[in-house]
């Protein structure tokens, strides 16, 4: 049985969210580096790093970037982006990256986690970062607030972009957050292409245990790029920022 994630990410992702703006990635990534109080030449792994926004800004600021993810598709349109090859760029499913580790610092940006429905598996991927970072080495794990989310949830959206209706209807159900996305052909007017995706939802307090007991170390939780303390009722984000304490 195929996963949505592994069927989400290809062509029509691009088109979808062809808004995610290169300079905001840059200014994201200035207050990261903050954050983990990155060094130049710190050896960064940006883990499910999609089409390479964040990599290639990460690059920029003179860090050492690894890129890893799942999609062919995504990290086929990030090697294009990286024409003087800055990054280096894994095939791989977060819960198991096959590199040795002694990473400076892991980003995972932008609610990719939470894609499985069981917490074994979302702690095989906070177990992969502790694995990839030297003992000392800081995280960021970047999700979506629950209450944000539940207040302000928008159930139906339609668009159109490059001939093609884009439609999104989101539901909450069973604690994860679900969205379908049926993508059309204006002009040929064929049956749509349906795409599901499913994250599931955790307070703040039980992804910092899930955190805790994959033996990493929370230090602070933001409410987005441009907030410094998180507040439930009114962030969009939990931004957690931690380490991974000395063995």
């Amino acid at each position: 049985m195929t996963e949505w994630y592994e069927k989400s990410f290809g062509e029509d992702y691009l088109l979808v969210y062809k808004h995610r703006d290169v300079h905001g990635a840059y200014e994201e990534v200035h207050k990261m580096i903050n954050w983990l109080k990155l060094h130049p030449g710190a050896e960064v792994l940006d883990l499910c790093c999609g089409m390479g926004r964040h990599s290639l800004a990460l690059a920029d600021a003179g860090l050492q970037v690894t890129g890893v993810d799942l999609s062919d598709v995504l990290l086929q349109e990030a090697r294009e982006l990286d024409t003087e090859h800055r990054v280096r760029w894994v095939h791989a499913d977060m819960r198991s990256v096959p590199l040795e580790g002694g990473f400076d610092a892991v980003v995972n940006l932008f609610t990719s986690f939470g894609y499985f429905p069981e917490d074994v598996e979302q702690l095989k991927v906070l177990h992969a970062i502790h694995h990839m970072l030297r003992p000392g080495g800081r995280f960021i794990i970047d999700f979506i607030n629950t209450a944000y989310v539940k207040e302000h949830l928008v159930p139906h959206s339609v668009r159109e972009d490059e001939g093609q209706r884009i439609e999104e209807l989101r539901r909450i159900q069973d604690g994860f957050v679900q969205k379908e996305i049926r993508i059309t052909d204006i002009a040929a007017g064929a049956e749509p292409r349906i795409y599901k995706e499913s994250v599931k939802l955790y307070s703040c307090e039980e992804l910092s245990d899930l955190i805790h007991e994959a033996g990493l170390k929370v230090d602070q939780v933001h409410g987005g790029y441009d907030e410094e303390q998180y507040e439930e009722q009114t962030s969009p984000r939990m931004i957690f920022v931690g380490h991974r304490p000395a063995d």
